[in-house]
């Protein structure tokens, strides 16, 4: 008997209805030069340019239109709790905004300013947490007490993943030409594990694949070992959206659907970036240069079998620029 997973596809359609007319239908785009150097049609599905800067707000928005549902039927919703590196707590943010809720953002003191500042200007409070998945879970809960709040996770909300499976929808009705392979950023594992339901239950030949930094390989070691596999210690890389684990809600999903996982150097993640801005114009953050950085591994080069047409999801662009020493001299005056 099939394993019944916390989302279907018939929820990330839900998704889709609920969110469409609230997120940006984000475009496909080709560039030849990273074409010749993957030794394959790359397309990249650019949620860069997605309200907030990434992919986070359709999960976001869909777990709140939920809230939205229930405050109409007369149930209280004070406010609404998450933990995030930055790109969930905006998108959060925005989405409580939009539905007129109160927002609480616990996010680790290591998170970068530019996505602390966006969060603030969103209109969520911020409460700062020590950067590990144990602080930021107790910070979360002890927030919800204080607020009497509503924990809307980044990842393991079923809401959330739906919405977020709503670009594997886009990337199909696109009509990528003939895509085989889909491949995606795994830190929690909501997008891959949205996505893979979705474009699974429809194109079940499409292979998906996930790409995580050799030095936050959960996914990695949890696929290898058949069982969840969390980080043990706070991950150390420059892809800061991807420092939490996969969780209880997206392993099922990944285990049964996710046709495998490559992990990426920090020095690939950060010549895939580069590249990325240099040849496509494609301002996009680290976190958004895993995919690339896979598709022109030697590894994802060496797969067997006819593999011509691959699309790469850029989860966002919320590139922080303090961290570029040679911006350091030129900031825009406020």
């Amino acid at each position: 008997m099939p394993t019944q997973h916390c989302v279907s596809l018939a929820s990330v359609q839900k998704a889709q209805a609920t969110i469409s007319a609230l997120v940006h239908l984000t475009p496909v785009l080709t560039n030849s030069t990273l074409d010749n150097w993957a030794e394959r049609k790359l397309f990249f599905k650019c949620e860069l340019f997605q309200k907030t800067g990434s992919f986070k707000i359709r999960g976001a928005l869909n777990a709140l239109s939920n809230l939205t549902m229930r405050r109409e039927n007369g149930e209280e919703v004070r406010a609404v709790v998450t933990h995030s590196s930055g790109n969930h707590g905006q998108a959060l943010a925005l989405a409580a905004r939009m539905q007129g809720i109160p927002s609480y953002v616990v996010v680790p003191r290591t998170a970068p300013e530019c996505k602390k500042a966006a969060i603030l200007e969103y209109g969520a409070h911020i409460v700062e947490c020590e950067p590990t998945d144990q602080s930021r879970i107790e910070t979360a809960s002890k927030t919800v007490r204080e607020t009497q709040g509503i924990l809307i996770h980044s990842a393991q909300n079923p809401l959330v993943i739906a919405g977020q499976g709503t670009i594997g929808l886009e990337i199909l009705q696109q009509q990528v030409p003939d895509v085989e392979a889909v491949v995606v950023p795994v830190g929690g594992g909501g997008m891959l594990a949205g996505i893979a339901v979705a474009i699974k239950a429809q194109r079940p030949q499409v292979k998906i694949y996930a790409a995580e930094p050799e030095n936050a390989d959960d996914c990695y070691r949890s696929k290898q070992a058949g069982r969840l596999t969390p980080n043990t210690s706070p991950p150390v890389t420059v892809a800061d959206a991807v420092k939490t684990s996969i969780g209880d809600q997206t392993w099922p999903i990944i285990r049964d659907l996710v046709d495998d996982v490559f992990t990426v150097s920090e020095e690939e993640i950060k010549r895939a970036t580069r590249l990325m801005w240099e040849r496509a114009k494609l301002v996009i953050e680290p976190t958004a240069g895993l995919g690339v950085a896979a598709v022109l591994s030697s590894r994802f080069r060496d797969l067997p079998g006819p593999l011509r047409n691959v699309c790469v999801v850029l989860s966002g662009g919320n590139v922080d620029l303090d961290a570029l020493d040679w911006l350091q001299g030129a900031q825009v005056a406020k």
